[in-house]
């Protein structure tokens, strides 16, 4: 009796089906869970990514647009390009715009910069080819961004997001604190 009772019970065990679907989700549910957290880490970077982008863009343009810059207004420049980055926090932003001149023989100095948790730029600059035009001005902005993830499982430590943008001049070369770029 007890022999049959054993094989019973080991047969009705093996037809029930009610635990499956706990097993099959106890298995499944951590990398349902990672995979999430990844996606939500990986859209957040590349948002905070596109937001850089839009706000070295923006410096650029923004110290194109007047002929003369007082502190103030580069103050302002600075602050509105901050405001980009939102619903970021902007502590981790390091921007920098710089006045360039390039002369007759193709050389390109940095005439002024000014930064906010940057660096100022000072002395020759490097530009690309295409952009080496003589006797003419640029403005150049530089945005950086450490960028931290909120849950930190699958990017663990920070991540520097940077760009930089060249724009001519709208009106003329930009006088900065009464620095020409000239």
């Amino acid at each position: 009796m007890s022999l049959f009772f054993s094989r019973c019970r080991i047969g009705s065990f093996k037809r029930d089906e009610r635990g499956v679907s706990a097993v099959e989700f106890a298995l499944l549910a951590p990398m349902m869970i990672g995979l999430y957290l990844g996606g939500v880490e990986i859209s957040e970077g590349i948002s905070v990514d596109r937001k850089v982008t839009l706000a070295a863009g923006a410096v650029a343009n923004l110290a194109a647009q007047s002929a003369v810059l007082s502190v103030a207004d580069m103050t302002n420049v600075l602050d509105a390009t901050s405001t980009i980055i939102a619903p970021y926090s902007p502590a981790p932003m390091k921007i920098t715009v710089s006045c360039i001149s390039i002369d007759a023989n193709k050389v390109a100095t940095v005439k002024w910069s000014v930064t906010r948790n940057g660096t100022i730029k000072s002395g020759s600059a490097t530009l690309p080819a295409a952009l080496q035009v003589a006797n003419t001005q640029l403005l150049f902005g530089e945005v950086s961004y450490d960028y931290t993830p909120t849950v930190g499982h699958v990017i663990k430590s920070a991540i520097t997001l940077s760009d930089t943008m060249y724009m001519a001049p709208r009106i003329s070369a930009p006088k900065y604190n009464n620095i020409a770029c000239t």
